[in-house]
């Protein structure tokens, strides 16, 4: 049976859409952003991983919803998102001013870390074309009603960006709903986003705004507190220690206070270093209550940048498919380990990868 009532794909031109700015990512590999001389570029953005995982890992029709400021830059993103595979229609182009004084593109350039050097973002998107998207710049009607959509995800990085994002965030999942669209959001907190905005209070207020809409609520081991302002009972500030029965009881208090929520699910990452991490997963619906995927201890990875997006698109590709939250859950967190072994936001698995871990499979030989 499945857990959410998600619309046939017979009556939908895309399994999933995501709302969210794209940006151009500049990894230095495995240097330092302070003294590379070269970089090597990426496209990725929090709720854009979701649709381009679905696309590239499960096969799903998907697009997403985002502004370009029109010049090289913009166009180099475009490109990097056709070869993901996703539908560019709903893309809007803005008239670049020769400098961006008042438009531009956003980048993000990003270190991966290793042993006891964590990873590094420094991002560089103030003024960019996605955070000025606003409410009636998009026909939502026309993309969920005479095109339709069974699946819509966007998150707290894009609501972060601006007033206006927020604002169409919250048109956004309004038209959706009118239309029986499935609604997921990644709460996803950044202390640099709200830093110059009010910070933790501020992200706080916009997040318990835009969570009456929501249907799958997502987030990891830090989210539900500084976002929701659910404090998690007797971890410390490091999240050394993540015990799962504390982060259950959190969820059953985040699935009271907020009647809507259909599903709740979270990551759950204990870093040792840069590249060992503790990982796993927590979901939960009303039907089945609190299930947990394979815990992975000292899981090696490469890159952890995106990790989180790809635990949100292997699990709401079960969803999606239709299979039980222990499945789909179990799918999101070994789609997330494996897209942790490559380089750059965006997935590199196969589905076939994702099922074989997923199902107990090993790191053995395939040939």
């Amino acid at each position: 049976m499945s857990v959410l009532p998600v619309r046939s794909a017979a009556e939908c031109r895309y399994d999933a859409v995501s709302l969210g700015e794209v940006m151009l990512r500049l990894d230095p590999g495995e240097g330092r952003i302070r003294t590379t001389r070269q970089f090597a570029a990426w496209e990725g953005g929090g709720e854009y991983n979701v649709a381009r995982g679905l696309r590239r890992a499960f096969g799903l029709r998907t697009a997403i919803v985002t502004a370009l400021a029109d010049n090289e830059i913009g166009r180099l993103v475009e490109d990097l998102i056709l070869q993901g595979g996703v539908d560019t229609s709903y893309l809007l182009w803005r008239d670049y001013d020769g400098i961006g004084a008042s438009v531009r593109n956003g980048l993000n350039f990003t270190e991966r870390g290793f042993g006891v050097r964590g990873a590094v973002g420094v991002s560089d998107r103030g003024h960019t074309a996605a955070s000025q998207i606003k409410p009636g710049d998009v026909d939502w009607d026309h993309l969920f009603g005479e095109l339709g959509v069974r699946w819509f995800h966007t998150g707290g990085i894009y609501a972060a960006l601006s007033d206006d994002a927020s604002a169409t965030v919250i048109e956004a999942v309004t038209a959706a709903h009118r239309h029986g669209t499935v609604v997921s959001y990644d709460l996803n907190y950044r202390p640099s986003l709200w830093k110059a905005i009010g910070g933790q209070a501020r992200a706080q207020e916009v997040n318990k705004a835009i969570a009456p809409h929501i249907d799958v609520m997502i987030g990891n081991e830090e989210d539900f507190t500084a976002s929701l302002g659910f404090e998690v009972e007797g971890v410390d500030h490091n999240l050394a220690d993540l015990e799962t029965d504390k982060f259950a009881a959190m969820i059953e208090r985040v699935a009271a206070a907020y009647p809507n929520f259909q599903v709740i699910a979270t990551t759950m990452r204990g870093v040792k270093s840069a590249t060992v991490n503790d990982w796993g997963a927590l979901a939960w619906s009303r039907e089945s209550g609190v299930v947990a995927s394979t815990h992975r201890p000292n899981l090696e990875i490469m890159d952890r940048v995106g990790g989180g997006d790809s635990f949100a698109s292997g699990l709401a590709y079960g969803l999606i498919d239709g299979q039980s939250l222990e499945t789909a859950v179990n799918y999101g967190a070994a789609h997330g380990a494996l897209a942790m072994t490559t380089p750059g936001d965006t997935t590199m698995v196969t589905k076939a990868e994702v099922l074989k871990l997923a199902g107990g499979g090993s790191a053995r030989v395939d040939r």
